[in-house]
């Protein structure tokens, strides 16, 4: 068996592409991601429409030359510290590798990144239900967003366009 593999995902690269579809369709399809697949036209042309956004950066987890984890990220930016900030927008792991370490090591690949492009911190959004994530999430140093106790925790909202 070979070792797990990190590395960042290049946009226009086929077979980086066709493997960073397949990871988001499954967790598109895990009741986590939503439980519906992809859509088709939103599938072809993800790839293509991500090499265009500057502050995206991707990482896949490829073990024995296979697929089983990413995460996708985007630069963003600290008003209060007047610096970049990475967003963890999806990180996904194949239900068959989930407990083993490649959550771990994909939020290694999006620190390192953020560090080498002088970011103050590291952001993403968990449901409340996923206790799994959170845990991990917790013990990889996350913590839930807050400035004054007396305020509350931040919560994140959407409002579909």
């Amino acid at each position: 068996m070979s070792a797990l593999q990190v590395q960042r995902v290049d946009y226009l690269n086929a077979h980086d592409a066709q493997a960073l579809v397949f990871l988001l369709d499954a967790y598109a399809q895990d009741p986590m991601g939503g439980g519906e697949a992809l859509q088709a036209e939103a599938a072809a042309r993800l790839c293509a429409d991500l090499s265009r956004i500057p502050s995206a950066a991707s990482f896949i987890a490829w073990l024995d030359d296979k697929p089983i984890g990413l995460i996708n990220c985007f630069e963003g930016y600290s008003t209060f510290k007047a610096r970049p900030l990475l967003n963890v927008h999806d990180i996904a792991v194949l239900e068959g590798h989930r407990g083993q370490g490649v959550g771990h090591a994909l939020l290694q690949a999006a620190e390192s990144h953020a560090r080498s492009r002088g970011c103050c911190k590291l952001t993403l959004e968990v449901l409340s239900g996923n206790a799994p994530a959170m845990q991990s999430y917790k013990r990889f140093g996350f913590e839930q967003y807050e400035l004054d106790p007396a305020a509350g925790q931040a919560q994140f909202m959407q409002k579909w366009l």
